[in-house]
């Protein structure tokens, strides 16, 4: 499922793979010995060890007849480095939503900056970007081995997080203020761009500050990335809230489970979901258009359901839908994101009223797990996972890499120009075999009625 769901379906859609910057800017020459050296490492790379953009033979085939065969810089530590552990001071700063598994990353970037390289103090910056900002007045934490022992047990962020843009010039203020050779953002589509305008401020004072991006997002949908991290554990906990709805709808008469999922622009957790239980009957996403009136619309269609089955169960990411809020005043949130319209209720409410209306009795079971799934902590593989993201974040960072992000693909862990991962977001194809399983797994028909 994992494969289907986070490499496949998007491969797919690489069709213009010129416009994807893949070399990545370096702060200069790397003329320290890596402390790695006294530790027997053996598992060096170089940077002209690359990872195929493209892995599959139909693209490796007509890309090399157009003399061209795209690839990225393999992550991992370096013989030489950039930095001396010794004079280097790094921050580490969380921003956005809560995913699980950020405490992980940060433990693990502090695992390894503090007894791979030998790196300290490390600054822990309180609730995002505002954390560099004076007028906040938020207290700068220092973050040690002894502190992040056991943060990975828990879920959010010991750092606290926040959204909304921050001035890039004083973030830069701070940064040279407390003496910060290398920045850790984890986050997201908004945090990614804000890490490139922090950068284009650092290299227009020709400043030698290091800044490496680790992708979050409990949607699974930044660009570049196979999957990102927390995504597992989020199905997983969406698994929990639809065997509950399942038990409701059939222990009532016209049962129906509703479950709403996360997922503003694009659907993976609630289509990874429906394929992994197989037991929803509908799975409504973004990129899926669907009618609610009309023969072939969805509120006949559970009616036939219905009268077949006697239940239903229905997932439904956030963002599918939207269009029954077009005519609502468009409000954002502080990073500038839309709100989105509650299709979880107006679903609910529409299929009552719908039923009543015809004097059917319908018993709807209305299940919003979302602020349950994205506080909790990692599961396992997401907990490894992180570890890696991290680790390398750090190799990365003190061999002098910059205005990159960490990215794991085609199973290798990658360096991704920042550029490149805001190009565009990641979304479900629905002429992928993972959309396809979906279809499958379900049987549900085309819910439009043209």
């Amino acid at each position: 499922m994992k494969d289907q769901c986070n490499i496949t379906s998007f491969v797919d859609e690489l069709d213009h793979v010129d416009e994807i910057l893949t070399e990545i800017s370096n702060l200069g020459r790397r003329t320290v010995a890596t402390p790695l050296l006294k530790k027997d490492y053996s598992c060096f790379v170089e940077d002209d060890d690359r990872v195929l953009m493209l892995a599959s033979a139909r693209h490796i085939s007509a890309l090399c007849k157009k003399g061209q065969l795209p690839s990225f810089e393999l992550a991992g530590p370096r013989r030489d480095i950039y930095f001396d552990p010794a004079k280097t001071k790094c921050a580490v700063v969380t921003c956005g939503g809560l995913c699980p598994g950020i405490n992980d990353v940060i433990r693990a970037i502090v695992m390894t900056l503090f007894y791979g390289y030998g790196v300290k103090p490390i600054l822990g910056i309180k609730f995002g970007l505002r954390g560099f900002i004076p007028s906040y007045g938020l207290d700068v934490v220092e973050l040690t081995p002894e502190n992040v022992a056991r943060i990975h047990e828990y879920g959010g962020t010991i750092l606290g997080s926040s959204r909304g843009p921050q001035p890039a010039e004083e973030i830069v203020n701070a940064l040279e203020r407390m003496n910060v050779s290398i920045l850790f953002t984890i986050g997201g589509d908004g945090t990614f761009r804000a890490s490139k305008k922090i950068v284009d401020e650092i290299n227009s004072r020709g400043l030698k500050i290091a800044v490496i991006a680790i992708p979050k997002t409990i949607d699974n949908d930044i660009f570049l990335v196979s999957k990102t991290f927390g995504f597992d554990t989020a199905v997983e906990m969406a698994c929990t809230a639809i065997k509950s709805a399942h038990t409701e709808a059939i222990g009532a008469p016209n049962g129906v489970g509703l479950v709403k999922l996360m997922g503003r622009y694009s659907g993976f957790i609630a289509a990874a979901a429906s394929i992994a239980l197989r037991e929803v009957n509908y799975c409504l996403i973004p990129e899926d258009d669907f009618d609610l009136e009309g023969e072939k619309g969805l509120l006949a269609e559970l009616e036939r359901r219905l009268e077949r089955r006697g239940h239903a169960v229905i997932v439904v990411a956030e963002g599918a839908g939207q269009k029954y809020f077009a005519d609502q005043p468009k409000e954002t949130d502080p990073s500038g994101n839309v709100k989105l319209g509650d299709i979880g209720k107006l679903l609910k409410d529409r299929i009552s009223e719908h039923f009543v209306s015809k004097g059917k009795e319908i018993n709807v079971k209305y299940i919003d797990p979302s602020y349950i799934i994205r506080s909790v902590p990692a599961n396992v593989d997401d907990s490894l996972y992180c570890g890696n993201l991290g680790q390398n974040a750090v190799h990365a960072a003190m061999a002098g890499k910059t205005d990159m992000m960490i990215s794991l693909w085609n199973d290798r862990y990658v360096h991704i120009p920042l550029e490149s991962a805001t190009l565009r977001r990641k979304q479900v194809n629905l002429k992928s075999r993972f959309w396809m399983s979906v279809l499958e797994s379900t049987g549900q028909p085309s819910l439009k009625n043209e």
